[in-house]
């Protein structure tokens, strides 16, 4: 697994070469996602926490790291990270179990640097 580190990396050196293409339609689906994650009505944190369950059951583990981050980052501690996790795993089955795993190692990581 990567480091948080080596996948913010990553992540940002990949999204400068999609934005770097100037597609408009990429370019306003960035801008959308960014915005939608901006406080609002409903505050960051309980954003990034929607953000993280939808990523677990929609099985996609780097929005996962990438909400997860985002979690460590606004202070949510341990204890609310699990809790979303178990609503992730109830809403999304057993298949969700192994990004549980991956997203359980990376919180680690996240907590231990």
């Amino acid at each position: 697994m990567n480091t948080p580190e080596e996948f913010n990396e990553y992540r940002s050196r990949m999204n400068e070469s999609i934005l770097g293409a100037d597609n408009k339609v990429i370019k306003r689906i960035f801008n959308l996602d960014t915005n939608t994650f901006s406080a609002g009505k409903i505050d960051v944190r309980t954003k990034e926490m929607i953000g993280l369950a939808s990523s677990m059951v929609l099985r996609c583990d780097d929005c996962v790291r990438y909400h997860l981050g985002k979690c460590h980052e606004l202070g949510l501690s341990k204890d609310e990270v699990f809790e979303v996790f178990s609503i992730a795993t109830l809403i999304g089955g057993t298949i969700v179990i192994p990004h549980l795993r991956r997203a359980t190692e990376y919180w680690e990581l996240l907590e231990n640097q």
